[in-house]
């Protein structure tokens, strides 16, 4: 049975975990915020910037090649910006899921010492159901296992495509601006 102090500390550990939780998605909206305060004082500036540089055209020509000549950077700025945003978003995650995966491992193996317990415990001729239920922990413990591997390469697999889809931005944007 658990004791008081155990229940009592059980608590604190869950109070501080998600406090701690809290303060990584708060750091995490900051970073966005900064990212999209920065993102838009840069697009303002550019703007302005673009603007007197269409005042200042002469020719069709040369508006030509000055629209043409903002593909690339901005083709490379939205790929910067969305690997900033995808940064942002794995870093909080796997905080959380650090968390996550300690707090589960530690409830597995108290409820793993439980059922050992218990079985210690138990009756004659409870043999049957104690194996059943090691059978489903450990059945529990191998699924866990297996969804944590598929989303580890769920998320190498966005990740590649993020920077595939950058790279192919970026290049498209560079032979677009070569012609």
């Amino acid at each position: 049975m658990l004791t008081a102090d155990q229940v009592m500390a059980s608590q604190k550990a869950s109070l501080e975990t998600l406090f701690g939780l809290t303060n990584k998605a708060f750091e995490g909206v900051e970073k966005l915020v900064e990212l999209n305060v920065q993102a838009s004082k840069a697009a303002l500036s550019e703007t302005a910037n673009h603007s007197q540089a269409v005042m200042s055209v002469k020719d069709a020509q040369e508006l030509l090649a000055l629209q043409a000549g903002l593909m690339q950077p901005l083709a490379e700025k939205t790929a910067a910006y969305s690997r900033h945003l995808y940064d942002i978003a794995s870093g909080t995650t796997a905080e959380f899921t650090k968390a996550f995966e300690g707090h589960t491992a530690e409830f597995q193996s108290k409820f793993v010492n439980l059922v050992d317990s218990a079985a210690k415990n138990a009756p004659a001729g409870s043999e049957t159901a104690v194996a059943v239920m090691k059978g489903a922990v450990a059945a529990a413990t191998n699924a866990f296992e297996s969804v944590q591997k598929a989303v580890k390469q769920a998320t190498d697999l966005a990740e590649a495509n993020l920077n595939a889809v950058s790279n192919t931005a970026v290049s498209a944007a560079k032979t677009t601006r070569k012609r």
